[in-house]
């Protein structure tokens, strides 16, 4: 090694070791004794990062080298665990406030093009004259057609008072369309709401974010005004990713009774052994004022409930299902949630980055582990009469290369894994063949078998065999100390 490697290579080791010992401040404070830094292994990295710096065949960056040092090494713990840069952590932040900058409409894939499910009302894209079933061709000068709905989503956002020129095609125009939008701050509410029928309701939640549960207060306040004998209430977590614990724990206080268990976590960390209970302090945003459930009639503790979810449900809807179940307040109907069963606590490095880490494991109130197992439903039925469509093709968390293991069933293990980003463009893939299905709409096979139950009628169950695993011993729960913030 040369003089001005080894010169290089200690200075780095000094920044390094000052590095790791500053992002390890937060969870070092908190144990109560430190673990020394392996010198010997930050002194090979600081090895490479000289070689680098000296024999590479282009001069690169320290913050770059740096950046992605800290970002591989999170990414290797688990899918869900990453380093947050400038950019992902303000998206982060938009997602749990529901709010984004855009062009506001729901899109899907169709032969490749962008598909305009519905412009969101009140939007640039509403405003603009954006109709329900335009396909998209082009952004601004660059063909649609190769890109992944990601990828041409992330096009259509960017900064407050931009421009941006689609090239839309209409079904009832001879000519594309060239229209041309200014993105704008996006509020979205992440709950949706109809009558069925006369006496049955059924209440969307597309996502958790701070706003979710007053959101819902609103949404389930106007279904009693409207009918206050209602008899059946269907709540549909179906494709819902997750989000805020908070919003979990909002939703199912509002079906059940007052300080009760909803979920519980387990990690190293002592603020990570915690019980979440039925109370405003656990569901209560900054911005709220009082208890918000206190708004919502006592009738929704009794009314009759089916909640419907699927392979898309994950993580915060797991979480409400689970608590729903455990109770026997709801009937759980669908196919097997995802199995994200892991907490993800943001741990901020600087004023616009930080680090997604998985620091414990989600528990139901009776015990049960989610993680890498999801929730069962008490009744399988199908996407529609005819099987169960896409979600017999989508894997699950357990089949997610590097995942968390269940710490209750070791049944999982062994199973194919594959890359989540190999997942995403697997069923990219698959879901530009097949119809979009609407959820709530006329078709809406889950949801009309999900009315049928609430009536007592017949339901047509999936023919789908789901083999349970073993009786799980539950954990403690006496810990009701609340744990650090998480999104």
């Amino acid at each position: 090694m040369s003089s001005k490697l080894k010169n290089v290579s200690l200075i780095t080791l000094g920044i390094l070791a000052g590095v790791a010992g500053s992002m390890q401040f937060d969870a070092l404070a908190q144990r109560s004794a430190g673990t020394p830094l392996p010198v010997d292994e930050l002194r090979q990295l600081a090895d490479v990062f000289g070689l680098i710096k000296t024999d590479y065949v282009e001069s690169v960056e320290d913050k770059k080298l740096l950046t992605e040092a800290i970002s591989g090494m999170v990414a290797s713990l688990d899918p869900h665990s990453a380093y947050l840069d400038k950019k992902a952590f303000k998206e982060l932040r938009e997602g749990t406030q529901g709010k984004f900058v855009g062009l506001g409409i729901e899109v899907g894939m169709e032969d490749g093009y962008v598909k305009v499910i519905s412009p969101i009302e009140d939007s640039p894209a509403y405003k603009a004259g954006l109709k329900a079933g335009d396909l998209i061709t082009r952004l601004d000068n660059t063909p649609v057609k190769g890109m992944t709905l990601d990828e041409a989503v992330k096009r259509m956002r960017g900064e407050p008072n931009t421009r941006i020129t689609l090239t839309v095609a209409r079904k009832d125009e001879d000519k594309p369309l060239l229209i041309s939008i200014v993105r704008q701050e996006i509020r979205v509410q992440s709950v949706k709401s109809k009558m069925v029928e006369p006496g049955f309701a059924w209440v969307r939640v597309s996502q958790f974010q701070e706003p979710t549960v007053e959101d819902l207060v609103k949404k389930l306040t106007a279904i009693y005004a409207q009918d206050p004998g209602l008899k059946g209430l269907v709540l549909d977590l179906r494709n819902d990713p997750g989000g805020v614990l908070p919003g979990a724990i909002g939703v199912s206080a509002a079906f059940l009774p007052r300080d009760v268990p909803i979920v519980s976590t387990n990690g190293q960390l002592p603020d990570s052994k915690a019980t979440f209970y039925a109370r405003r302090e656990f569901y209560a945003t900054r911005s709220s004022s009082g208890d918000p459930l206190n708004k919502l009639p006592e009738a929704f503790k009794k009314v009759k409930m089916v909640v419907l979810v699927n392979s898309g449900s994950a993580s915060a809807s797991e979480i409400v299902a689970g608590a729903l179940q455990d109770y026997k307040r709801a009937t759980i109907m669908g196919t097997q949630t995802f199995g994200k069963g892991s907490v993800q606590t943001i741990r901020q490095l600087s004023t616009d980055t930080a680090v997604k880490l998985t620091t414990a494991r989600y528990y139901t109130p009776n015990g049960r582990s989610i993680q890498a197992r999801g929730i069962v439903p008490d009744m399988m039925v199908d996407e529609t009469p005819e099987g169960d469509g896409l979600n017999s093709l989508r894997l699950r968390e357990s089949d997610l290369q590097k995942h968390l293991s269940n710490d209750k069933d070791k049944e999982a293990e062994g199973r194919a894994r594959v890359d989540e980003l190999e997942e995403q463009q697997r069923i990219a893939a698959l879901e530009k063949r097949r119809k979009p299905l609407e959820f709530g709409g006329k078709d809406d096979f889950q949801l009309a078998q999900a009315v049928n139950h609430l009536k007592g009628l017949p339901v047509q169950l999936s023919k789908t065999k789901v083999v349970e695993s073993k009786k799980e011993p539950t954990i403690n729960t006496k810990d009701e100390k609340k744990p650090a913030d998480r999104k």
